[in-house]
């Protein structure tokens, strides 16, 4: 049986075999978490050998981080792939949340990976998903702007602008909370792509609509 599992691996593309072995391993750091997965657990669903792995990705270490990134890359892409630059900010950022939540519900053991795994076992593997947040967040950012110059009347915009900082930090806000949102709705179950991004978008973009205008809020 093994003879037959190595003849087959080895008559298998590279390409698709190490496709194999991070599905393989997403899957397993997902639903296991990192410390409890292990390389022989990995090799097996898999169907390759453990010493196979190691002679693709050296260590435990560095096949995790792989997952992180090619996890962190299908969902940034996923957002991305959605959004049509001549719409509304606001429409883009609706098409971008539901891109998002769908991304997330449908890959599941991905997003515990990028979303609880990396984030609770240091660096450098929280680094990876930083850079990913970072990334959408810079976009964000963008969205907001143009919100700011769509959505506002000329001869208000001077009172109404947001400043950069406030706009990246907005951005950062939106971001956690998306990802937050994504958590419980995973959990829960029964919430809809489509719900889960209409929630986002009352609680974000209706507080935006209001800041666009100039309204702030200020302790009395």
């Amino acid at each position: 049986m093994d003879a037959v599992k190595g003849a087959k691996a080895k008559r298998m593309p590279r390409a698709v075999r190490e496709q194999q072995m991070m599905d393989a391993a997403v899957q397993t750091f997902g639903q296991r978490g990192y410390r409890a997965a292990s390389m022989d657990e990995i090799a097996e669903l898999a169907g390759v050998s453990k010493p196979l792995v190691y002679l693709y990705l050296n260590s435990k270490e560095e096949l995790f981080t792989a997952c992180i990134r090619r996890e962190a890359k299908a969902l940034t892409e996923a957002v991305q792939a959605a959004i049509q630059p001549e719409l509304p900010a606001d429409e883009q950022m609706w098409a971008g949340l539901k891109a998002f939540f769908r991304h997330t519900a449908e890959n599941p053991d991905g997003w515990s990976v990028l979303h609880r795994q990396a984030r609770t076992h240091g660096e450098p593997f929280a680094a990876e998903v930083t850079r990913m947040r970072e990334e959408i967040a810079d976009f964000v950012t963008g969205l907001i702007g143009a919100a700011a110059r769509q959505g506002v009347p000329r001869a208000s915009r001077r009172e109404a602008d947001l400043a950069d900082r406030d706009m990246a930090g907005l951005a950062q806000a939106l971001v956690g909370a998306a990802e937050s949102l994504a958590g419980w709705a995973n959990e829960t179950g029964g919430v809809s792509a489509k719900e889960a991004a209409g929630m986002m978008m009352n609680f974000a973009w209706t507080g935006l609509g209001g800041l666009m205008r100039g309204e702030r809020w200020s302790h009395r």
